[in-house]
């Protein structure tokens, strides 16, 4: 009996250490966006609205992995023009973190986005873009208490137009504030 008990004990002990090794991060922020690439000189950048949610999973006390599911306004504003290029994605950050320090994060990935709107004023772009979007996320992140203030630079890598021979690329600066929320 007192083998099976200590046997239950140590089952327990061992869920709970695994179980804080897990995480999901609620985060809402905003971005600086603009396109890159062939006649871009008239690009600038614009503001956006990130929100969403990362899982992640604490491989050692220096090693997490993240994958995520954000919302992302991007896009560019045009240089003597009212009317902003406004482009959505879903994007599906995949990061490794490694902690500097106990609370502080350099992170690298890669990160498909889907693009979900492609507006210029009231005209659909959205058939001029391709729908898939591929970029590499770096960054760094602080923690305190729960709270985790994460910055991101996301380069974009693969040519986001779908028409025509020009080559353009997503450029995004990201800063949000999340909730890490352990389980």
């Amino acid at each position: 009996m007192k083998k099976l008990l200590l046997a239950a004990v140590a089952l327990m002990a061992t869920m709970s250490v695994n179980a804080q090794q897990m995480f999901l991060k609620p985060m809402v922020g905003g971005t600086l966006t603009t396109i890159t690439g062939d006649h871009s000189d008239d690009n600038k950048m614009k503001v956006g609205l990130v929100a969403g949610a990362e899982f992640g999973y604490n491989v050692t006390e220096q090693i997490a992995v993240t994958a995520g599911l954000l919302y992302s306004m991007q896009g560019s504003a045009i240089k003597d023009v009212d009317d902003n290029l406004n482009m959505d994605y879903l994007n599906i950050p995949i990061t490794f973190n490694y902690y500097v320090i106990p609370g502080l994060a350099i992170k690298a990935g890669v990160q498909p986005g889907i693009l979900t709107r492609a507006k210029y004023g009231d005209y659909d772009y959205k058939d001029s873009f391709k729908s898939l979007d591929i970029s590499i996320p770096l960054g760094a992140s602080y923690e305190f208490d729960d709270f985790v203030i994460d910055a991101r630079y996301n380069l974009g890598v693969s040519n986001i137009n779908d028409k025509g021979s020009h080559t353009n690329k997503n450029s995004v600066i990201m800063l949000t504030l999340g909730y890490k929320i352990p389980f």
